[in-house]
């Protein structure tokens, strides 16, 4: 079992950076197997979408051995192509903007999740072009953490001096 990567010191309260499934928080210094990591993660994508492809190209062939006529094959490819375009479109702006940018089709999860299923060769190759760059998610997520932090800074900045005391035009006045 492999530890966790120890953070940076923090003061007490400063927020802590969100986990990123395969790297944990080992994004935030780089440190950890980050590297290994970084190496691992593409090639898995990459072998999972060859092996969905591969399950997608047994259920094409199993309904062209059927015989249904070249129209409905024509079809079924162009149904598979359209999935794993829109899963590689949606995956893409999950990992580059974050879930919050989902809007309209692209946030739909119930109603769509067939669609995201035999897209999921789109999703994974989308997921594999990503993770060349960075650790897919990291950027948003950095981006996030820092706002936090930048947050923290700010209030703990206006914490400074004797916070007890009053200033002289904020006494409250007793009747």
């Amino acid at each position: 079992m492999t530890q966790e990567p120890r953070l940076p010191a923090q003061p007490a309260g400063a927020p802590e950076p969100e986990p990123i499934r395969w790297f944990g928080t080992s994004w935030v210094e780089r440190d950890g197997g980050y590297r290994l990591r970084r190496v691992l993660v593409p090639v898995g994508a990459l072998l999972a979408a060859a092996a969905a492809a591969l399950l997608l190209r047994f259920a094409v062939d199993g309904i062209r051995i059927a015989g249904n006529g070249g129209f409905l094959n024509g079809l079924l490819v162009a149904a598979v192509a359209i999935c794993s375009l829109l899963a590689a479109l949606r995956t893409w702006k999950l990992l580059t903007e974050g879930k919050e940018s989902l809007t309209g089709w692209m946030a739909e999860d119930r109603s769509l999740g067939v669609v995201w299923v035999i897209g999921g060769v789109g999703a994974l190759l989308a997921y594999f072009v990503r993770s060349l760059r960075e650790a897919p998610g990291e950027a948003v997520r950095r981006a996030h953490h820092e706002r936090e932090l930048d947050r923290y800074e700010r209030r703990q900045a206006g914490r400074s001096g004797r916070p007890g005391a009053r200033t002289p035009g904020r006494a409250k006045r007793r009747r």
